[in-house]
C-alpha cells in the first residue's frame, strides 16, 4: 500500500490505522509496557521517531501517529486542516485505544497538538518529553517560513518543488552526514507529489500569529490548559541551534514549568531526534525510570 523502498530498514514497524469518519490515521504500535504516545511536527512523520522507538519498545509500549494528511494517513485533498481537527483527531484515537497514564513525546507542532489533546484529557496524561515545539502563542516566525505562507510562491515552493520538506533535510540538522540516502527517502516518501503536501502547506498556513487567523482562539485554549500540567513530571529535549524553536521557546516553557528537567543539546538543530538520538534515548530512559508511579 505505502512503499517503504529505499529504507525498509530504518522503518521495520507494521502499520496500523485508525478509522476517523472514514479517513484513515496510520499509526505504530511497538512493544508492551507503559504508554508512550510520540506526535510529530511539520514537515515529519512517524518516521522522526524510528530510533527512538526501535529502543524503547523493548521496555514500554510506543505509539507514534500520523497527522491526516502526513506520513501514511490519509491525505484528503478537501479537509480542515487545522490545529482544533488535529487535536480532535488525537483525543479520538486516544479515547479509541483507551489509552491510560501516558508520557507525551512531542515536537514541532506536536507539541500544540499532543498537549491540546491533554488539556481536553488531563487524567489520561501523566508525563510529558517536549522536543523543540511550542504549545503558547508566539510572534517568532523566520523568514525562510513566512515565505512558505506567501499567496503564490509560497504554494509553489511547498507543493510544486517539496522545498519545504527538502530544505528541511539540511537545514533542520547539524550532523548532516545523518542524512543517509536512506533517512532522506523515508522523510520524503509519504510527500512524492503535490496532492500528497496538501498538509505540509496547511501547517504552515495554520501558524496563529494575530487573533484574527482561524487557529488563534485553539492555541490560547491550549496554552491556557498547560497549567492543568504545572507539577507533571516534564523533560525538555532541545536542539540548541534550531533556527525556528529556538532556546527562546525552551526557557518560555521552562518559566511555565520552573520544575521541568531540561536537557540542552548545544550540537543539534530542530531534528534534534536525528542530530542527537544517542544522548537523548539514555535521558529519556533515565527520565521515565525515575518518575515511576
Amino acid at each position: 500500500m505505502h512503499s517503504r523502498a529505499g529504507f525498509e530498514s530504518e522503518y521495520p514497524f507494521p502499520s496500523k490505522f485508525f478509522d476517523l469518519d472514514g479517513v484513515r490515521y496510520h499509526y505504530v504500535d511497538e512493544g508492551q509496557g507503559d504508554t508512550l504516545l510520540c506526535v510529530h511536527g511539520n514537515p515529519t512523520w512517524s518516521f522522526a521517531w524510528r530510533n527512538l522507538i526501535k529502543d524503547l519498545s523493548r521496555d514500554y509500549r510506543v505509539l507514534a501517529v500520523d497527522h491526516v494528511g502526513c506520513g501514511f494517513s490519509d491525505k484528503p485533498q478537501d479537509y480542515e486542516y487545522r490545529l482544533a481537527r488535529h487535536i480532535e483527531n488525537l483525543s479520538r484515537f486516544i479515547a479509541g485505544l483507551d489509552l491510560q497514564k501516558i508520557t507525551l513525546l512531542a515536537h514541532d507542532w506536536g507539541g500544540a497538538i499532543g498537549m491540546g489533546a491533554a488539556g481536553r484529557m488531563p487524567e489520561r496524561f501523566s508525563r510529558f518529553i517536549l522536543f523543540n515545539t511550542a504549545a503558547f502563542r508566539s510572534q517568532r516566525m523566520p523568514f525562510r517560513i513566512a515565505v512558505c505562507r506567501w499567496p503564490i510562491l509560497g504554494v509553489l515552493g511547498v507543493r510544486g518543488m517539496n522545498l519545504f520538506a527538502k530544505a528541511a533535510l539540511s537545514m533542520a540538522v547539524c550532523r548532516r552526514e545523518r542524512m543517509t540516502p536512506a533517512v532522506r527517502a523515508g522523510y520524503l516518501a509519504p510527500y512524492d507529489n503535490w496532492n500528497n503536501r496538501v498538509a505540509i502547506q496547511r501547517f504552515v498556513e495554520d501558524i496563529p500569529l494575530s487573533p484574527s487567523h482561524s487557529s488563534w482562539n485553539t492555541l490560547v485554549e491550549v496554552e491556557e490548559h498547560l497549567a492543568l500540567f504545572r507539577k507533571s513530571p516534564m523533560l525538555f529535549v532541545w536542539g540548541m541551534r534550531d533556527w525556528c524553536f529556538t532556546p527562546a521557546f525552551l526557557d518560555e516553557f521552562l518559566t511555565r514549568f520552573p520544575a521541568a528537567e531540561a536537557l540542552r543539546l548545544g550540537d543539534a538543530g530542530h531534528y534534534v531526534f536525528e542530530d542527537a538520538h544517542e544522548e537523548i534515548i539514555p535521558r529519556v530512559r533515565a527520565f521515565l525510570t525515575n518518575r515511576v508511579e
